[in-house]
């Protein structure tokens, strides 16, 4: 249960505030104090703080410096905080974006009301707390813990080898019966056909001669015949066309990967599924705050036994003071274990390199001990780059560019392969299912069958969606200058009142200049509003030069005094990779840009939202 729910400037200005019971201490004032202004006592996670017997969780409205604050009981656990906070800052920022940029206008002599945002709150905090409770019902339903004989370690007891060996034995006395069934079923047939065949031959004598076999044509290896063309055919099956077709249509969504819709009715994807670690392996995972308290009591036998990258602070004792020395080895350790998990070998050295500067001279006493302060200081560092620095709500800008009446406008780039058309229908899909007129824009003249992979993909979000006229494709074919037709293609759209245009574009390879270059006239000539860089997770150091030299050709070739970049990532293939997420940090970390979806596989519902979190956890997990 909440205590208090408040809304404030970065400067100390309260917008909104909400107490469901009576405050002691002043938590929010100690949080200002400690976090804002004087950056200290943070825990392990960079979003929570603890005054007294509070807890207090808050998130950034970055580009209008506003915070949303939740305050609840220490002792209390309230999972959908985070999802609460997002969606708060969501509706606020979006209902009351100009008001808050008059507030902090030095003209601005009239303090804004923010009062009636408290229905909309209530309404918001319902909805959070129902889709947690569901959750956590169907969880408890679908999530039962193995029995300890359906694992591993039951088959190594004398139980469970001698459970094992009793199934062998029944097993292979039902595969000898079915053989000697087999046998006795295929002698019987064969008395059969030599009845049949006996039967046949008097008949045969009766009628005489007349009966004999024509000559067949020999068949050589790789003839096609007329049998083996009717084979083949399958036009004339029993089904109809029509129930072919909604076959076909259902197999396009995954129905278990469906996003959910919001109380003002936006379809949102879901976040991405963590992956659980099996119960079988030994694994590391940052401590809780539990674990963290009972850290300084456990023997060093324990601490042994927990192994991981950490493993190597048994030997350091606290009272101390950190130093380059001291810290070399487990930073060492911890390079080795980010490039293990696919990230960039330059990324990981500067990531440790920081984490290092900033523990230099810190003192490691009382119930501090240098395993929590990397744990504390890496984790944090890792939040600070992967949490974006700009607003990656898309709807919201397709609304601001639909009060201006023109198309928003996003272009697709990226390496050959890495499925831009596939994404792009995705998020065709995703728009579709917000409303909205979607143009395609065929802009890969290069590939043979680009054009043609685009024409199904429409065909198929027409079938899916309520309209069949919320999505068309703007095609000229091929060998045509592909910034020319997104400019027919944006044109296009705003005459016809379309809401988006999406722009695909054609493979190329980061090293390949006439391409690069008409990457760079297509962007420099048509300005769309979102670059999105579409890159699969599967890369190491390659995601970083592939980035780097993206930037660097839009900066070049592009010919403008403020040239354009990339402004989001969409990460594909995401599910080929366990728990190796570390192409997400490279990539993030080297265009400072955030990662907008990830694809999760290959029907139009596999789109994700990065979950931050999570993926921080499987960074520093072994």
């Amino acid at each position: 249960m909440l205590d208090q729910f408040t809304i404030a400037t970065k400067g100390g200005i309260v917008l909104w505030t909400k107490a469901y019971a009576p405050i002691t201490h002043r938590p929010v004032d100690s949080l200002v104090q400690d976090v804002l202004i004087q950056s200290t006592r943070l825990d392990n996670s960079s979003n929570k703080y603890h005054a007294g017997t509070y807890s207090l969780q808050w998130t950034f409205a970055n580009e209008l410096n506003v915070i949303f604050i939740a305050v609840y009981q220490k002792i209390l656990q309230l999972p959908y905080l985070e999802d609460l906070l997002h969606h708060v800052k969501k509706h606020f920022v979006t209902r009351f974006q100009q008001e808050i940029k008059l507030l902090v206008d030095s003209e601005c002599t009239v303090f804004p009301d923010f009062g009636d945002f408290e229905q909309e709150f209530e309404q918001i905090w319902r909805a959070v707390e129902d889709r947690e409770t569901k959750e956590r019902i169907a969880g408890k339903q679908g999530g039962v813990p193995r029995k300890f004989e359906d694992t591993k370690k039951f088959q190594t007891t004398a139980k469970g080898a001698k459970l094992e060996l009793e199934e062998l034995a029944q097993s292979s006395e039902m595969d000898l019966g079915r053989k000697t069934g087999g046998k006795m079923r295929s002698w019987n047939e064969r008395g059969l056909a030599a009845s049949d065949d006996s039967k046949g031959a008097t008949a045969a004598s009766k009628k005489g001669k007349k009966g004999k076999k024509a000559k067949e044509n020999r068949v050589w290896d790789g003839q096609v015949t007329k049998e083996s063309m009717k084979a083949l055919d399958f036009s004339s099956e029993k089904d109809s066309e029509h129930e072919g077709g909604s076959h076909a249509i259902a197999s396009l969504v995954d129905e278990r990967a469906r996003g959910e819709r919001t109380v003002d009715g936006i379809y949102e994807v879901a976040d991405v599924a963590e992956r659980s670690v099996s119960g079988d392996s030994d694994s590391f995972v940052l401590l809780g705050d539990s674990a963290l308290d009972n850290d300084n009591k456990e023997d060093s036998n324990d601490r042994a036994a927990s192994g991981g990258i950490f493993g190597i602070f048994k030997s350091l004792t606290s009272g101390r003071v950190l130093t380059a020395d001291v810290l070399a080895e487990p930073m060492a350790r911890m390079r080795e274990h980010l490039a293990n998990k696919n990230v960039a070998a330059d990324v990981a050295e500067e990531i440790c390199q920081t984490v290092a500067r900033g523990m230099i001279g810190v003192r490691v006493g009382g119930l501090q001990n240098i395993r929590r302060l990397v744990e504390q200081s890496m984790e944090t560092a890792l939040t600070r780059i992967l949490t974006p620095v700009s607003s990656t709500d898309i709807i919201r800008d397709i609304e601001q560019a639909q009060l201006q009446h023109r198309p928003y406008t996003m272009a697709f780039v990226g390496v050959n392969g890495v499925g831009k058309s596939t994404n792009l229908s995705k998020v065709c899909y995703w728009l579709l299912q917000n409303n909205k007129r979607v143009l395609i824009a065929a802009c890969d003249t290069f590939r043979s069958g680009a054009v043609e992979q685009l024409r199904v993909h429409v065909r198929n979000l027409r079938a899916l969606s309520e309209s069949n006229q919320n999505v068309e494709i703007f095609e000229r074919g091929y060998g045509k200058d592909s910034a020319t037709i997104a400019k027919d293609a944006i044109a296009f759209g705003a005459a016809n009142s379309f809401d988006v245009v999406l722009i695909d574009t054609a493979g190329r390879m980061q090293d390949n200049e006439p391409l690069m270059c008409a990457l760079a006239k297509l962007v420099s000539v048509n300005s769309p509003d979102k670059i999105l860089f579409v890159g699969e997770a599967l890369v190491g150091n390659e995601a970083v030069d592939q980035l780097e030299k993206f930037n660097q050709a839009l900066r070049d070739f592009s010919g403008q005094s403020k040239p354009r970049h990339i402004d989001g990532i969409i990460l594909t293939k995401f599910d080929t990779i366990d728990d190796r997420v570390g192409a997400a940090l490279s990539m993030t970390y080297t265009t400072g840009q955030p990662i907008i979806f990830v694809g999760t596989g290959q029907t139009y519902t596999d789109l994700r939202k990065m979950n931050v979190s999570q993926v921080i956890r499987a960074l520093l997990r072994v």
